[in-house]
């Protein structure tokens, strides 16, 4: 009889213990449940919802086994024996039919939810019962990640900020997201869900923070040694608080400007960055760091998708080679200064006139190697000896060349 007692208390046992896991990690555990944003909201609804439904199958078979275990053990004598029993219709109705509900269910949460709450369309509430009226602007911030830390630009304040985000409460907001060099994950779980950043490619996010207090964001992808201190902290203000940070952020003269050749700078890997701001912005500075040509000796992705969309520029192409090379050192400004000179008019857009201008900034780039940290660079690999080709031997001296 103890034998028989002993499974059940240890299933009691265990129940309690993954009950006292929430207990043990403190309430900042919960911060995906209890949000401070709507849309974070309504993602941590749709967690509950849809544990609920499995509930309604999960509950009822743990309770049975249960059951089944204790009415059906080979003491209890007076339980029904039934060795020829393998059918009942309403059996087979009840496990068939409930899972599928359930499944259909769980179908529509999943379509409804894919489609309200896409990171990608513009927010239709702040909150419950409070609609965005077609002239409230969202407040947009350019998010970048970094080896290894966050770099957030306020386009329209002419601000930047490192591992520092503040932002208005009950304002849309629409984040801008890309990366530097490796794949990277921005996340701040009071907000909404995360969002991956890429390099050479741009994706969104639309949220809203509803109360004031500091959050917490992160990466929540692996991107090489310092990637568990990117981490970065997210104030909510009211809207003047929040006008008065952005004016103490452009007041700052230790802040500087965060132009080309500062930006070529930051986005070298380091750890543990503190929060800084920037007071000022170069123009146009986030496209540049999406189409991959900060540097700007380098030719710009849109630029290059133009030339390739009209069948490209045939033997002139061949010119613009070296300033395709995006690779980790050729791609940030520690290649050797170009020596050829190239020509304006395969530039299809304004940002390539700019980078041809900019091609006489008389300030020097840091031609240092970009390595990270705690690494060493690794020798480079000689060059190839170059093979003579038979236009070179036909045209070598009569001298060398054997009597016929």
């Amino acid at each position: 009889m103890q034998q028989t007692h002993r499974p059940i208390r240890r299933l009691a046992r265990l129940s309690l213990a993954l009950l006292a896991l929430p207990l043990i990690g403190g309430c900042s555990s919960l911060v995906v449940l209890d949000p401070a944003g709507d849309v974070a909201r309504q993602q941590g609804n749709l967690v509950l919802a849809s544990t609920g439904l499995m509930l309604i199958i999960i509950l009822p078979v743990m309770a049975l086994t249960i059951l089944f275990a204790w009415r059906y053990r080979a003491a209890n004598r007076e339980a029904r024996y039934e060795p020829d029993w393998d059918h009942s219709t309403q059996l087979e109705l009840v496990i068939w039919g409930a899972p599928l509900l359930i499944i259909i269910c769980l179908g529509a949460l999943t379509w409804v939810g894919t489609h309200l709450l896409d990171p990608y369309r513009p927010l239709a509430r702040t909150a419950p019962g409070k609609a965005i009226a077609a002239a409230d602007k969202p407040l947009e911030v350019q998010v970048v990640a970094l080896d290894w830390k966050w770099l957030f630009i306020y386009p329209e304040q002419g601000i930047a900020t490192v591992n520092e985000l503040a932002l208005p409460v009950d304002r849309q907001v629409r984040f801008r997201i890309s990366a530097s060099s490796v794949m990277n994950s921005f996340y701040i779980p009071a907000l909404a869900g995360q969002i991956y950043a890429m390099p050479g490619m741009e994706t969104k996010l639309h949220a809203v923070l509803n109360n004031p207090g500091e959050y917490q964001g992160l990466s929540s992808n692996y991107s090489g040694a310092g990637f568990s201190n990117m981490r970065f902290k997210v104030t909510g203000l009211p809207a003047d608080q929040f006008d008065a940070w952005v004016a103490g952020a452009k007041a700052q003269q230790q802040g500087g400007a965060l132009d080309r050749a500062n930006y070529l700078q930051l986005e070298r890997p380091s750890e543990k960055e503190p929060a800084r701001r920037f007071a000022s912005v170069e123009p146009g500075l986030f496209d540049m760091v999406v189409n991959m040509c900060v540097d700007p000796r380098k030719m710009c992705m849109n630029e290059m998708m133009s030339i390739d969309a009209r069948g490209g520029m045939g033997i002139a192409s061949a010119q613009v080679m070296q300033r395709l090379s995006y690779d980790k050192h050729g791609g940030r400004g520690t290649d050797a200064p170009m020596s050829r000179a190239y020509i304006a008019a395969l530039c299809a857009t304004p940002q390539g006139v700019q980078n041809m201008v900019a091609l006489t900034d008389p300030r020097p780039v840091d031609q240092a190697p970009l390595t990270g940290v705690g690494l060493k660079r690794g020798a480079s690999a000689p060059k190839p000896t170059p093979t003579p080709s038979l236009t070179a031997a036909n045209e070598a001296p009569a001298s060398s060349r054997p009597a016929s």
